[in-house]
C-alpha cells in the first residue's frame, strides 16, 4: 500500500492537505492518510466494477424471479455504503502495519536468487492459500451460533446483483478479506503483485455476483474452486458448496 500513498502523498497530500512540517512517514499522518485513499478506493472500485458487470454482464432476467426483493439495488448499494468504512477501520490497521515493514513485502524481485520464478509461485500460493483460509472462514460464518448475528445480512440478497458483492456486515467483510492481508506477512510477495491481487480479488468478489453462469460452461470443473456462481450462489442454503478444493 505504500505504492499508493506515495502517490497520494505526491500529488494530493503534501502539496495540498498536509502542512509541511508535518512529516510523510508521521503514524498519525499515515493512518488518517490510509484510511481516505483506502475508503475513496473501495468506493471508486465498487461502484466502478459493479455498475459496469450490472449493465453489461448481470442477468436483469434474474430481477423477475419471486425471491428478488423490492428496491434490492438500492438496499444492496446503501448496505454496502454503510459498511465499507467500518470494514476500512481492520484493513488500514493492517495496511498500517505494512507501510511499517512489518509485512514481507518487496519492490526489488532481484532479492531472490529465482526472482520471476519466486513471484510467479508466489501468485499461485497466494491463490491456494486465501482460498483455503476464506473457506474455513466462510464454513465458520454459518456456524449457527454466528450465522444470524454476523454473516446472514448478506444472504438477506437471495437473487443477488453485483452490488451485493461488497454488502457484508463489517466483521463479516474484513473476515473473508483477512487471508489476503495476512498472506505478506507470512510469505514474500511483490508490491506490485499484492496491489494487483487486491485489485482483482474484489473485481472477482463482484463477479461471482453477477449471475452470469456463462463463465462456469469456459471453466473445466477441476478448477471452480475459483469460487464462481456456480460455487456462491447455492450458499444460502448449504455452505458445503462454498469451495471445491477444500472439502467438507
Amino acid at each position: 500500500m505504500d505504492l499508493v500513498l506515495n502517490v497520494a502523498d505526491y500529488y494530493f497530500f503534501t502539496p495540498y492537505i498536509y502542512p509541511a512540517t508535518w512529516p510523510e512517514d508521521d503514524i498519525f499522518r499515515q493512518t488518517i492518510s490510509l484510511l481516505i485513499v483506502t475508503n475513496i478506493g473501495a468506493y471508486i472500485l465498487y461502484f466502478f466494477c459493479a455498475t459496469l458487470s450490472y449493465y453489461f454482464v448481470y442477468d436483469h432476467a434474474l430481477m423477475k424471479h419471486p425471491q428478488f426483493l423490492n428496491n434490492q439495488v438500492s438496499r444492496e448499494i446503501k448496505f454496502t455504503v454503510q459498511a465499507l468504512p467500518w470494514m476500512s477501520i481492520p484493513t488500514v490497521a493492517l495496511f498500517l502495519l505494512e507501510l511499517r515493514g512489518y509485512s514481507k513485502l518487496y519492490d526489488d524481485i532481484g532479492e531472490f536468487p529465482s526472482g520471476w520464478f519466486q513471484l510467479i509461485v508466489s501468485v499461485i500460493s497466494f491463490l491456494f492459500f486465501t482460498d483455503m483460509l476464506i473457506y474455513w472462514i466462510h464454513r465458520g460464518l454459518h456456524h449457527r451460533l454466528v450465522y444470524k448475528h454476523i454473516h446472514k445480512p448478506h444472504h438477506i440478497w437471495k437473487i443477488p446483483t453485483p452490488f451485493a458483492s461488497h454488502a457484508f456486515h463489517p466483521v463479516d467483510g474484513f473476515l473473508q478479506s483477512l487471508p489476503y492481508h495476512i498472506y505478506p506477512f507470512i510469505f514474500p510477495l511483490h508490491k506490485v503483485v499484492y496491489l494487483g491481487l487486491y485489485i482483482l480479488v474484489n473485481i472477482w468478489t463482484i463477479s461471482i455476483h453477477d449471475g452470469d453462469f456463462r463463465k462456469e460452461k469456459m471453466v473445466p470443473g477441476k478448477f471452480l474452486w475459483i469460487s464462481l456462481e456456480v460455487v456462491h450462489i447455492p450458499c444460502p442454503h448449504s455452505f458445503r458448496q462454498n469451495s471445491v478444493i477444500w472439502p467438507t
